[in-house]
């Protein structure tokens, strides 16, 4: 990831209602939210929540995509990656110790439901 879009990443994400916006979107998945329930969950006027989830796509943190006649969006789990692997790239390089820890990306946990069990 280039410098600049570090920059511009981090700038997205150094407002409180983004930061709400984009962790409800990290936490739902690659799946994402139509853009009336994070209104809703989030209490966020609608016209707010636009410029704020159009701040986080200029970013490249956040995707949208139309389905019917709702606009989802998603976080950029790459961005994310490419972000976080940035920032810590370099972690102790002069003095590894036991503060610093391998860099895990964030891959979404894929949820695997099993069948109901009929009881007898």
């Amino acid at each position: 990831m280039k410098p600049k879009n570090v920059v511009t990443a981090l700038a997205a994400l150094a407002q409180d209602t983004r930061l709400a916006v984009y962790r409800m979107l990290v936490q739902q998945g690659p799946s994402g939210l139509a853009a009336g329930e994070i209104a809703s969950r989030l209490d966020i006027p609608p016209a707010t929540l636009s410029f704020h989830l159009k701040e986080l796509a200029q970013a490249g943190l956040a995707t949208s995509r139309q389905q019917g006649r709702f606009v989802y969006y998603a976080a950029n789990f790459e961005a994310m990656n490419a972000l976080v692997a940035f920032l810590t790239e370099n972690c102790c390089a002069a003095d590894c110790g036991p503060a610093c820890a391998p860099v895990v990306a964030c891959e979404p946990v894929k949820v695997v439901r099993s069948a109901k069990k009929s009881r007898a």
